[in-house]
C-alpha cells in the first residue's frame, strides 16, 4: 500500500511545499497537499493542526510541515493527541526523529534552510524506519 503524506504550510513558502509534494510523489508516495494555495497571510497553527488531525484519524501516514522557522507549525501539530512532530534543519536530526522517536511528522523552516537541503531532509525522514527496542519504551513514555 502506498504511504500517504500530508503536506501543509503557512504563507512562508508555498513553492517549497509544492516542490516537496512533487518530490514525494515522484518517489511513489501519495502526496496530499492541503494548502494554503495563495501567499495571502495565514495562521500556521490552523495548518499544523489540520495536517496532524489527518494523521491521527488515519487519513494520512506521515506529514511534512513548513512555516518560517518550522517551530510554530510544529508546536501546533504536537497539540494533537498521538502526534510526534520534530523540527529539522539537518539530515541527521531527520533520521533520528524517525529512528528514535517514531515521529510521524517533519517540520522545516523555509527561512532557515534552502530547497536543496529541504529535499535531503525529506528523503532522510522518509527513508528511515523506527528502530523500536529501547526507543519504543521512550516513545511510550512520551505518549503517557
Amino acid at each position: 500500500m502506498t504511504k500517504r503524506i500530508v503536506l501543509s504550510s503557512d504563507h512562508a513558502d508555498i513553492e517549497l511545499r509544492k516542490s516537496i509534494a512533487a518530490h514525494v510523489a515522484d518517489r511513489g508516495y501519495e502526496a496530499i497537499d492541503i494548502g494554503p494555495m495563495t501567499s495571502e497571510s495565514t495562521h500556521y497553527p490552523k495548518h499544523g493542526r489540520e495536517a496532524a488531525e489527518m494523521i491521527a484519524k488515519g487519513d494520512a501516514d506521515l506529514g511534512i510541515l513548513i512555516c518560517g522557522t518550522g517551530q510554530g507549525i510544529m508546536m501546533s501539530a504536537n497539540k494533537v493527541e498521538g502526534i510526534r512532530c520534530g523540527v529539522c534543519s539537518d539530515v541527521f536530526s531527520a533520521k533520528m526523529i524517525r529512528a528514535h522517536n517514531n515521529a510521524q511528522m517533519l517540520s522545516m523552516g523555509a527561512r532557515v534552510i534552502g530547497a536543496g537541503l529541504a529535499m535531503e531532509i525529506v528523503d532522510a525522514f522518509l527513508d528511515t524506519e523506527f528502530e523500536g527496542g529501547r526507543h519504543a519504551t521512550r516513545v511510550d513514555m512520551i505518549e503517557a
